[in-house]
């Protein structure tokens, strides 16, 4: 009970740090997970180990993943291709489908950009779309919201997800399978929500001079602006399939070769590398420090620290032997997939990051995998769709895509928690639904 205490504390300690006193979450975990340390009366020594292992090892699985991820992320948005790749999507769709249209699309956009930027991008399409139909301006972007919060917090390579998946020491591969899958049966109960619902709020466009946009004439076709989000999923995904014990593709040098360049790192090197070709006119001072890679190193170093300090703090965890106390205390407890759910969930709806709630709730859930009965391969990939899902909601006042939503359409708070925080707490908990119904008949 004790040591219980200590945990709650130290999470009290973390998020009052994040939430009141505006401290940035690096610090926050980092300082919490030694005062951790110091509370649970662990040898200083140990906590030094415990300070370099949950660092460093961390940082040479998943530090590259985010910061090759946001490159691709960068360079899709400021060549335009999002943009393309989202007005083809609506082309498919039909502007018939306007809502439809949006939410897939945006769905498609954040798996490679973060997703408050997903929003922004699309804003323009939804607010004309909303202007020249008699479709209310809440419901078009309360679709863009929700679309790209549901792959923002389940698909790889979003930041989140891989720290996540490296955290815990899931498949890569299969993550981004079933985060993808779960995530688009999400939109489904999510449609429905804004089409009945949303749509009911009254809201129109303000005619105003939107942001500087990439010329048509300047950017990149729509099979240029989708190669570098594909090739490094289906590199990944084939390597997952590949390293299977079973073998399904076999053996041999072709198969050794899909093996290395369907590794994470290297599938995404891949992919950023893809990303360098979708300039108009390619510009060597667009690699530079003061160029879009200079722009992404700043965008992904945030994160980095942040994954870093959480996983200080789950080898902190660990080393202090939490794991014995999950074994005594919830023998009998069947918490299973929910416990990971529940505790980003409530992180998430705490302190408003969905990165930094991913990102505890692994630290803190892997030392648990075992007691918790969730150390099979197939059950750490469902532990890490789990954590998105309770990721997902809440989004409200204290999380900057609820202000990006509502400042960006003039709606009032009460308009956006109607919409945008509704449609969030509906789709995680759709999403652990399917988790829990997949666990059951795969894990």
């Amino acid at each position: 009970m004790l040591t219980l205490l200590i945990i709650l504390a130290a999470l009290a300690l973390i998020l009052i740090s994040i939430i009141k006193f505006d401290i940035h979450p690096f610090l926050a975990l980092f300082l919490g997970a030694i005062i951790y340390g110091l509370m649970m009366g662990m040898d200083t020594e140990l906590i030094l180990k415990s300070i370099s292992e949950g660092f460093g090892g961390v940082m040479g699985s998943v530090g590259l993943l985010i910061l090759l991820g946001v490159i691709l992320g960068t360079f899709l948005e400021k060549t335009g291709g999002a943009l393309v790749i989202a007005e083809k999507v609506l082309k498919w769709v039909g502007e018939k489908s306007v809502n439809l249209s949006l939410m897939l699309s945006s769905w498609v956009l954040s798996i490679p950009v973060f997703g408050d930027s997903t929003i922004i991008m699309m804003n323009p399409i939804a607010k004309s779309l909303a202007s020249k139909s008699s479709l209310s301006y809440a419901a078009t972007i309360v679709a863009v919201s929700l679309g790209a919060m549901a792959s923002h917090s389940l698909v790889p390579p979003t930041p989140g997800p891989i720290a996540t998946a490296g955290i815990l020491g899931a498949d890569l591969g299969l993550v981004i399978f079933y985060g993808g899958l779960v995530s688009l049966l999400t939109l489904i109960p999510l449609l429905i929500f804004v089409q009945k619902a949303v749509t009911k709020i009254s809201l129109k466009p303000k005619v105003v001079t939107d942001e500087k946009t990439v010329p048509l004439e300047d950017r990149p076709k729509f099979g240029s602006a989708l190669l570098p989000i594909l090739v490094p999923l289906v590199l990944i995904i084939l390597a997952s399939i590949a390293n299977y014990p079973t073998k399904p593709l076999g053996e041999g040098g072709i198969i050794k070769a899909i093996q290395f360049i369907g590794t994470p790192v290297i599938a995404l090197l891949i992919g950023a590398i893809l990303s360098f070709t979708l300039p108009k006119k390619f510009d060597r001072k667009l690699l530079s420090s003061s160029g879009w890679i200079g722009e992404a190193i700043l965008l992904s170093a945030p994160v980095i620290l942040i994954t870093g300090a959480g996983a200080v703090f789950g080898k902190m965890l660990q080393n202090s032997g939490v794991g014995d106390l999950v074994t005594s205390t919830m023998s009998d407890a069947n918490w299973g997939i929910f416990l990971p759910f529940l505790i980003a969930f409530g992180l998430k709806t705490a302190q408003g990051s969905t990165t930094v709630a991913m990102i505890t709730t692994a630290s803190i859930v892997a030392p648990m995998l075992g007691p918790l009965g969730l150390d099979s391969e197939m059950m750490k990939v469902f532990t890490c769709v789990a954590i998105g899902a309770g990721a997902l909601g809440i989004s409200h006042a204290n999380d900057s895509g609820f202000w990006v939503v509502t400042q960006l359409s003039g709606m009032t708070t009460k308009q956006g928690n109607q919409s945008h925080s509704m449609g969030t707490l509906i789709a995680g908990i759709t999403a652990i639904c399917l988790v829990y119904i997949l666990s059951i008949f795969l894990g």
